[in-house]
C-alpha cells in the first residue's frame, strides 16, 4: 500500500475530498486482507487447535471409561445381597427388586 495520497494533486478534488478517497482506499485494502486471512483460516484446520483437540479427545475418552466403571461398580454392588445392611427396615420400600 502506498505511503502518499495519490488523490493528492488530482484536479477537481478539494482537499477534503482527496483525503477522504485516500481513507476509502486504505480501508478498501485492509478489508481485502482481512478476507483473504479469515479465507486462509477457514480452509486450513489450525494445527495447534487439532493437536489440543487430539488431547482433549484422549482425555474424555479415559473419563468416559472411569464412569462406565464407576456406574458398573454401583450397579453390581447394589445387586450383591451380602451387602445390604440387616438393621435397615424395608417395609416402607417400594423399590421393585428382581
Amino acid at each position: 500500500m502506498q505511503s502518499l495520497n495519490p488523490y493528492q494533486n488530482t484536479p477537481g478534488l478539494t482537499q477534503l475530498q482527496a483525503e477522504v478517497l485516500w481513507e476509502y482506499a486504505k480501508l478498501a485494502q485492509n478489508l481485502k486482507e482481512v478476507t483473504h486471512r479469515t479465507r486462509q483460516l477457514g480452509e486450513e484446520p489450525d494445527k495447534m487447535l487439532v493437536a489440543k483437540l487430539r488431547v482433549l479427545e484422549k482425555k474424555m475418552g479415559l473419563v468416559l471409561t472411569l464412569f462406565k466403571a464407576s456406574v458398573w461398580g454401583v450397579i453390581n454392588e447394589q445387586s450383591d445381597p451380602s451387602l445390604q445392611s440387616q438393621a435397615y427396615n424395608d417395609s416402607n420400600d417400594t423399590t421393585v427388586r428382581h
